[in-house]
């Protein structure tokens, strides 16, 4: 990473363990990490490497027993938890690989939701989520429940749920992992458009090809980082 720009993460010394003494499980072990706004970010590594508590810690749904964490330039940590939640309501959007969208709901009303939780009045949230799944291609899903849509077509609906709220960083994990290799391509291509919006993105992966997507590739192992790299002529 070049040191020119605005941070948007910063992380630094990061440790997180489970348990105490004999029973003590170091899962991330004074991991450092910059991300510029308008980043695209892989982190890549083994299963139990560490890279999915990392970013539990980035999307502020865990924190670490030790280090310091800035989102935008503030101290996530000395929030009180009502707070964090604000943040990761209105700052962070979510992609994860089990899609979790609610069978219950429709589409639309999927996507909806995070607007619902952030008070927005109805009929705003319904002309910003169908907005949303236009944005992906699924504006003639609107009414579908995601028992009737395929697996391609469940994850661009949780990434336009993800990016409803218009958040500055965009976090997925294993976005692909569910799907067939072509729709894999396709759901990569779409994460590509939106980084060339200008979103920051930081994408988690067990998969090379899909980690060289991303212009910077951070390698994770045993919760450490071994390697920061562009991935440019890999």
């Amino acid at each position: 990473m070049s040191d020119s720009g605005e941070l948007l993460i910063e992380a630094r010394d990061v440790h997180r363990w489970y348990g105490e003494g004999e029973a003590r499980v170091e899962v991330l072990r004074g991991v450092d990490l910059l991300v510029q706004r308008g980043e695209y970010v892989a982190i890549v590594g083994a299963s139990g490497s560490g890279k999915s508590t990392l970013l539990s810690i980035l999307g502020c749904l865990d924190r670490p027993g030790q280090g310091t964490y800035r989102l935008g330039g503030r101290d996530v940590l000395s929030l009180r938890d009502d707070h964090i939640s604000e943040v990761r309501l209105r700052e962070i959007g979510f992609v994860f690989q089990s899609f979790q969208l609610i069978p219950q709901l429709s589409t639309l009303e999927n996507v909806e939701v995070p607007l619902f939780y952030a008070g927005v009045p109805r009929r705003e949230r319904h002309a910003r989520a169908k907005a949303a799944l236009e944005r992906v291609g699924l504006g003639h899903r609107l009414s579908h429940r995601p028992t009737q849509l395929s697996g391609g077509e469940q994850q661009r609906s949780a990434i336009a749920r993800a990016l409803v709220h218009d958040p500055p960083l965009l976090l997925a994990d294993e976005p692909t992992g569910n799907l067939d290799s072509e729709t894999g391509k396709a759901i990569l291509a779409l994460i590509d458009e939106i980084h060339a919006e200008g979103r920051t993105i930081l994408l988690i992966t067990h998969d090379l090809a899909v980690a060289k997507h991303a212009p910077r590739l951070v390698t994770i192992k045993d919760g450490e980082i071994v390697l920061d790299q562009s991935t440019r002529g890999i």
